[in-house]
């Protein structure tokens, strides 16, 4: 995580000027209890790190959690405001981590309780390593010191990162923080966020709630850079993994960009209906108080939210690509399907969604509902044809008839 300060790390812990991350290659924990059912269906909210970097505070916390009450966020289904890397400064003569006094000068506990009262959930990061990413105090060697006092202080989620970890093994070390977690009073998410290299999907289930696949987002379309990768990018990664999640347990591809500048109107409703496509956690990255209209209406749209957060909790699904035309489909309950028809030509295209991609005789009717357009198309058998814009979506939700 976090791409600007990853390397220039890396390179100094290599010169011997940054500690590297105690070596405990071969830690084994078991976990006694069972995970507690935090996530049924993917979490949904917001995190500072998109937009804020490492320019998070008191203020801003309390501005973003008072508009995700306001701005009809909330009442769409998003409850965590998260904290992302920088918060914290240092650790005090018996170890406990301390907030930096300066940005947080109320304290943590104080905001947590601030974040509470707009009926909202409050949420923090750490890292496995002894440094965060952005060079602040990690949590290795702390882990049940810093879940206790993540309880105290009221928080109810943790994204854990995986900066200057050495030679730790992941699923080792997630599992620590994972049984600290567990043991600490308090029931609080684990996001784990490995980036994916260690295959946190295979172990990933038993330990956290959702696991991120990948390396960071950023802003376009398509693309890398350094470690972080456009949406398109990051999609792409996502194909093999769909049989790991479900509920409880959700695949990760990182968070939503929508709002922040960098792709067009058309280009962020593709990336809402995908991510609700892949059950990905939608946890929103921009400034919530500062939203056109366009960036409610796409994070607040409650019929591709509603597909996200479909209690069957399954993960859709390519079924075609055939050059820059693409079908995703995904089961949800009660014997509905939602499909998204993905074009990422430069030009306009006639696409096609036919019954056999859904495992539906060509016979059966359906009511076939467009969730951006609102419209609704009864009885149809088939088919059902589109046209799809450049690098938009047309995103149906597919009703057979009783």
């Amino acid at each position: 995580m976090h791409t600007l300060f990853r390397r220039a790390l890396q390179a100094l812990a290599l010169l011997g000027l940054i500690a590297a991350a105690p070596a405990h290659a071969h830690e084994t924990l078991k976990l006694e209890t069972p995970k507690p059912d935090l996530a049924p269906t993917p979490p949904m909210g917001w995190n500072s790190w998109n937009k804020f970097k490492c320019d998070v505070s008191e203020a801003l916390i309390r501005k973003q959690a008072d508009a995700m009450a306001e701005s009809g966020m909330r009442d769409a289904g998003y409850q965590y405001i998260v904290i992302d890397d920088c918060w914290q400064k240092s650790r005090d003569a018996d170890g406990n981590i301390q907030a930096d006094p300066e940005r947080f000068p109320s304290g943590i506990k104080a905001l947590a309780d601030y974040v509470h009262g707009k009926g909202l959930k409050f949420g923090l990061y750490s890292d496995a390593g002894s440094l965060t990413c952005g060079g602040r105090p990690g949590s290795a060697g702390h882990e049940f010191q810093d879940a206790r006092q993540y309880a105290r202080w009221g928080v109810d989620y943790l994204k854990y990162d995986w900066c200057h970890t050495g030679p730790r093994n992941a699923e080792a070390a997630y599992t620590i923080m994972a049984k600290a977690l567990r043991e600490s009073g308090r029931d609080i998410v684990l996001s784990i966020c490995e980036w994916g290299t260690d295959h946190p999907e295979r172990w990933g289930p038993t330990v956290g709630h959702l696991w991120r696949t990948t390396g960071d987002i950023y802003d376009a379309w398509e693309g890398q850079k350094d470690w972080s990768m456009g949406m398109t990018n990051i999609l792409d990664l996502q194909v093999e993994r769909a049989a790991a999640a479900g509920p409880n347990g959700w695949n990760d591809p990182d968070m939503l960009e929508i709002g922040n500048g960098g792709m067009t109107v058309t280009e962020y409703e593709s990336h809402f209906s995908l991510w609700a496509m892949l059950a990905a956690p939608l946890i929103a990255g921009n400034d919530m108080s500062k939203m056109d209209a366009d960036t409610v209406r796409i994070l607040t749209n409650k019929d591709v939210i509603a597909v996200d957060q479909d209690p069957l909790g399954k993960q859709g699904r390519r079924v075609l690509r055939q050059g820059d035309l693409e079908v995703w489909v995904r089961p949800l309950q009660a014997g509905e399907f939602a499909a998204v028809l993905f074009n990422r030509g430069k030009a306009a295209a006639d696409m096609t969604l036919n019954w056999d991609r859904l495992g539906l005789p060509a016979t059966q009717k359906a009511d076939v509902k467009d969730l951006w357009s609102k419209k609704v198309a009864k009885n149809v058998s088939g088919s059902y044809g589109a046209k799809v814009a450049s690098h938009g979506v047309v995103m149906v939700r597919v009703t057979p008839a009783r």
